[in-house]
């Protein structure tokens, strides 16, 4: 009589959680959207990413530099922003404007601006004026300016722009992403025929170094129970990084400006981001307060 083998039930045990995890890591791939499947190539081309030391603009400036690219890593600093002028490069093909923070508490920058619409719209305001000229001259080029789905939740409180009579972290950051879009559509118009294109994006929920502010991001409890769940649900840097990538590199978008993005497609962005009036005022604002 022949005996039939059985493995032990460690090994059975080991086989389940295999592959328990390879259906999680599975899920999360699916859940987090496609890698950008374009082949471009950016031999001989410069790009600047902001913010790319870490998170989002780390992935965006890796992919770059895979494809031949001379990256730029630039800084919020106003003074190397404006040190980052491209003097020793012949020219700019890609800007990116990915640097951010979200929802820190109140706080100026040593300028005397609040935090989160400093940093999110007036320093990239600033850095792409100061090289709008070197854009123009490496036409055909392309701005692409991180924004996030929160504009939709966002207004422009011209009252209290900077936040002085009141501040509440949440809506400066939904704010400072309207700004975001409004600043790519307005700026879009302006470069009509000059062969510079400038598009918004939105990179998803994503686990990166600027949710540190939010309350559950530094509680023990959320660490234990919380945060299993949300690394399942947020994208992974790199998943986040697709769409920026997509607007940057896709063919099919070459002559396409003045649009908002998200999972690698074109999508319908808020219509308060689309008024001309608010936009108009928000320039001015923005140009008034860089000293332009």
């Amino acid at each position: 009589m022949k005996l039939k083998w059985r493995p032990p039930k460690f090994v059975i045990g080991l086989s389940v959680l295999g592959t328990a995890v390879g259906g999680i890591v599975l899920a999360k791939e699916f859940i987090g959207g496609s890698n950008y499947s374009g082949k471009e190539r950016l031999d001989n081309k410069t790009v600047i990413v902001t913010g790319a030391n870490c998170g989002i603009g780390k992935e965006t400036a890796l992919e770059m530099a895979k494809r031949g690219a001379n990256v730029v890593l630039a800084c919020r600093n106003m003074r190397k922003c404006k040190a980052v002028n491209c003097k020793n490069y012949d020219r700019l093909d890609i800007l990116i404007n990915n640097a951010g923070v979200m929802r820190c508490k109140k706080s100026f920058t040593k300028e005397g601006f609040e935090m989160q619409f400093g940093t999110n719209h007036l320093g990239h305001f600033l850095l792409t004026m100061l090289l709008l000229d070197k854009l123009k001259e490496s036409k055909p080029s392309r701005i692409v300016n991180v924004a996030s789905v929160a504009h939709m939740r966002g207004t422009i409180n011209f009252a209290d722009l900077n936040g002085e009579k009141s501040y509440d972290p949440a809506d400066a950051y939904n704010q400072s992403k309207l700004a975001n879009v409004l600043f790519t559509f307005e700026l879009a118009d302006k470069l009509k025929g000059t062969g510079v294109t400038c598009n918004a994006v939105h990179p998803g929920i994503v686990n990166t170094d600027i949710i540190r502010h939010l309350s559950y991001a530094n509680s023990w409890l959320a660490n234990f129970f919380v945060k299993p769940f949300m690394w399942l649900l947020l994208k992974t840097p790199r998943q986040g990084a697709q769409t920026t990538i997509n607007a940057a590199l896709n063919e099919n978008l070459v002559n396409v400006s003045g649009k908002y993005f998200s999972n690698q497609k074109e999508r319908e962005p808020s219509d308060q981001s689309r008024d001309k009036a608010i936009a108009q005022r928000l320039w001015a604002i923005s140009d008034k307060w860089t000293d332009m």
